[in-house]
């Protein structure tokens, strides 16, 4: 999910389209925190790790 924000980041800065810039910030920060939680050992979505 990081990455696919990431891509869409780079995709979305280099055409200018801002709804690809947008999505792929919600998509890096959800993963983020997603990968913080399974981290530290919470479940994630009934999973004991998240990858």
């Amino acid at each position: 999910m990081i990455i696919l924000g990431v891509i869409l980041l780079v995709i979305g800065f280099v055409t200018g389209i801002s709804i690809l810039w947008t999505i792929g910030i919600i998509l890096a920060v959800v993963g983020l925190i997603l990968w913080i939680l399974g981290g530290m050992g919470h479940a994630v979505a009934g999973r004991k790790h998240y990858w």
